[in-house]
């Protein structure tokens, strides 16, 4: 996960592009790695608890739909290109490489960029056996809260209230509690967006809430969620 980190690496209002990328697409198709370069590598220098954390460039489509099928983004750089696959919320797992960044490389969407925002986009690392101790999620949403003030000067979360688990579909969204021997049943699934927002949409979600919990025991999920987000009330 360390080396995944390291290559990888405000929430921002869908109703328009950022600032630091608006001015990059004047024919609304590229837009600056190094402006992207900028805006990712905060996370990479940030100093304080974050082993719960991933942190991914997002594009989502500005009016709230699902990603469509077909979306893809390339590095391109001196005359070599480089595919950054885009999972079903559109993240990708963003290279910090200073040599693209030194060339001045450029990020191409195959679609419009004037229908799509951008944004670094936090969230909490799933597990591949699916437990989650309790108390670790809450210390992931704490740590997630803390990043996200100290980077985001539009960041208006309040306290840390759970986690939203995200599946492609609700077959897949079997999250249960376990206290001990004993599971419980499976927390109610809903169709919705992966993250507060609104991005990420089209998914099933199921949300566990630290207040109707107890302090110790385990989440159980059945399968790999396509992402974990803090849930902030």
């Amino acid at each position: 996960m360390h080396a995944r980190r390291f290559l990888s690496l405000s929430l921002l209002s869908l109703l328009a592009l950022p600032a630091w990328l608006a001015a990059q697409t004047p024919d609304g198709e590229w837009l600056s790695y190094r402006d992207a370069y900028r805006a990712m590598v905060v996370f990479e220098k940030y100093g304080k608890p974050k082993h719960f954390l991933q942190n991914h460039f997002q594009i989502s489509p500005r009016d709230g739909s699902a990603v469509p099928d077909g979306l893809r983004l390339t590095l391109n750089a001196r005359g070599a290109a480089l595919n950054l696959p885009l999972d079903a919320t559109g993240r990708a797992v963003f290279p910090l490489l200073k040599t693209a960044y030194d060339d001045n490389a450029v990020l191409v969407l195959n679609r419009k960029l004037a229908g799509y925002a951008y944004q670094p986009r936090i969230s909490i690392v799933a597990r591949a056996d699916g437990v989650y101790d309790a108390a670790d999620l809450r210390a992931a949403c704490e740590q997630a809260q803390a990043y996200q003030r100290a980077s985001e000067a539009a960041f208006r979360g309040g306290r840390c209230v759970g986690v939203r688990f995200a599946f492609a579909r609700k077959s897949e969204a079997q999250v249960r509690l376990r206290r001990g021997a004993h599971d419980s049943a499976p927390l109610p699934a809903a169709d919705g967006a992966a993250f507060d927002d609104g991005s990420g949409a089209g998914v099933a979600i199921v949300h566990y809430r630290f207040d109707g919990a107890p302090a110790q025991g385990q989440v159980i999920s059945q399968n790999l969620p396509l992402a974990i987000a803090p849930l902030y009330e």
